[in-house]
């Protein structure tokens, strides 16, 4: 009954660690995706679009309800603040922020009847700040305010919230948005001297999934190899 798990972004990257995780459980692991998804069940859709994202949900609920939901999609629209567009502003929050509020509420109804539910949000450490992220930032400072939220108002029906902050991944996404100079300064920075990988961030998204993690919701917990921690100089 409680076997059923939607990964949205879930094609590539954190996302597909994911999903392979979860068909390793033996669970029915379904992606909501732009790109076709070679493991468990894709579904395709453009999520930066309601309409779109609307239909997805509804083909993937055909088959039955979900009781565990990765909200994981998200791009980084990088740029300084007077270089930002608005486009941008609404673009990271139509993806990274309004896709989890419709697809959180929309298997919501079976995480109810179910009296079971495992929520996840993909935020970043960049929710706590870093430069050129305004767009992005912001929506991903959202989706911890919306654990929060969330946690408070669906624990009583056994549905538990929880959020996943990445520091630096190696992914295409990460790749996209930071030059190699860049990528080189971050890595000297983190105290653990690499880059984090997909697995690194699944094997925390699968513990919040697990029946196990009933009694912890409402919580971030940053995948950033002590970057968060910052560094002390002597």
């Amino acid at each position: 009954m409680h076997e059923r798990l939607l990964v949205t972004g879930g094609a590539s990257g954190i996302g597909r660690a994911v999903v392979d995780l979860g068909l390793a459980r033996g669970w029915d692991v379904v992606t909501l995706d732009r790109q076709v998804s070679t493991a468990g069940r894709g579904v395709l859709a453009d999520l930066r679009d309601p309409a779109s994202t609307a239909d997805g949900l509804a083909e993937v609920l055909a088959d039955g309800p979900i009781t565990r939901l990765v909200n994981n999609v998200g791009a980084v629209f990088p740029g300084r603040l007077e270089d930002q567009s608005l486009d941008d502003v609404d673009a990271s929050f139509a993806l990274n922020l309004r896709c989890a509020v419709q697809c959180t509420q929309a298997v919501l109804p079976g995480m109810r009847s179910a009296g079971f539910g495992r929520v996840v949000n993909m935020s970043s450490r960049a929710a706590l700040g870093k430069a050129e992220r305004t767009a992005y930032a912001a929506a991903k400072a959202g989706l911890l305010g919306l654990t929060r939220v969330w946690a408070l108002e669906l624990g009583p029906a056994g549905i538990t919230v929880n959020a996943v902050g990445p520091g630096p991944i190696a992914t295409t996404l990460f790749e996209a948005a930071n030059d190699a100079a860049t990528t080189r300064a971050i890595v000297d920075a983190v105290p653990v001297r690499r880059m984090g990988t997909p697995d690194d961030v699944a094997h925390a998204v699968d513990f919040f999934l697990g029946d196990h993690s009933g009694f912890v919701t409402g919580q971030v917990l940053y995948v950033c190899g002590g970057l968060t921690v910052g560094s002390a100089a002597l």
